[in-house]
């Protein structure tokens, strides 16, 4: 495997793509800091430089027609931004406990628009700084998958804590919300 930039998406973090060599080295554009949120359990990360701000679960007004993972859009303070529950776009069951909370992230529709959207988690645990001798790529599993919504694995405290592309993990969400306005 090798880390490239997707050719339709410049601005977008390197993804691994299939090759007969193997990666030694994990690429210096993905190392700097993340927050680290929780999700069932496990610990992943969403580079600081897309998270606005962490406000805690408030009122959602549903919006007809969204898949289950959209759960409607919040006001905040004057601005209508939609939110997506990360547990059920990454397949888990739907819960919510004492420190379940929104990330308001801000995503690129296209080079010249972005949008804030509110992400659904269990909690934040912290900011960590990262290295590229705390990151490593993706392991090769023995067999194909989708993995051009993470970035890398991150070394922190002893745990593993999965790095995501959240531009690439929202992309579905935006197009719709896209198809929406027309």
């Amino acid at each position: 495997m090798d880390w490239a930039i997707p050719p339709d998406r410049p601005d977008a973090f390197p993804v691994r793509m299939s090759t007969h060599s193997p990666v030694t080295r994990v690429p210096s554009q993905v190392t700097g800091k993340y927050l680290t949120i929780t999700l069932d359990n496990e610990s992943y990360g969403i580079a600081v430089m897309k998270v606005r701000e962490i406000i805690r679960m408030q009122k959602i007004t549903p919006v007809p027609r969204m898949p289950e993972h959209v759960k409607g859009v919040l006001n905040l303070r004057g601005r209508v931004i939609p939110v997506v529950d990360l547990r059920l776009k990454f397949g888990l069951r739907a819960a919510s406990g004492d420190t379940t909370c929104i990330v308001v992230v801000q995503v690129k529709l296209s080079a010249m628009q972005s949008v804030q959207m509110g992400l659904i988690v269990d909690g934040v645990e912290e900011v960590v700084s990262l290295s590229s001798t705390e990151i490593e790529p993706i392991p090769d599993f023995g067999f194909s998958i989708d993995a051009t919504c993470l970035i890398g694995l991150a070394k922190v405290k002893g745990q593993v804590k999965t790095l995501l592309d959240i531009e690439r993990v929202l992309v579905p969400e935006t197009a719709d919300a896209q198809a929406w306005r027309v």
